[in-house]
């Protein structure tokens, strides 16, 4: 059984750069046609998805974040890394990694098959 651990700072400043990791156990994050996702749920609103890293090391991104955000791996780590750059009070969320099969919906969170437990990230100076 593939799970997923999100970890990084919990509070970011205002400008600065959110970096979270999901570290991968159970499944590599290599393993054919899978996406790797990073999903965040803003306080009082629906998930959000913000972007992927394919199997294939490939990445896709929310066209309303991609000018901000980042996705890599370690493979040697078994790990996938969101950045997220010039943050602002609106990003404050609970931000979890999950996987899902190729061809998978975007939004179509039910048919996603892993999920980390979320982390909390809040933006305040």
């Amino acid at each position: 059984q593939v799970q997923l651990q999100e970890s990084g700072p919990g509070l970011v400043k205002p400008s600065q750069i959110l970096s979270l990791t999901c570290t991968v156990s159970g499944g590599s994050i290599t393993a054919d046609s899978y996406y790797w996702s990073w999903i965040r749920r803003p306080p009082g609103k629906d998930r959000e998805w913000s972007g992927y890293i394919a199997s294939s090391g490939a990445t896709y991104y929310s066209p309303s974040l991609q000018s901000r955000t980042s996705i890599a791996r370690d493979t040697s780590k078994n790990q996938f890394t969101l950045k997220l750059n010039s943050v602002t009070p609106e990003d404050t969320a609970v931000y979890s990694c999950a996987s899902a099969p190729r061809f998978t919906r975007l939004a179509g969170f039910s048919e996603y098959d892993s999920w980390g437990q979320g982390t909390q990230v809040t933006v305040s100076s």
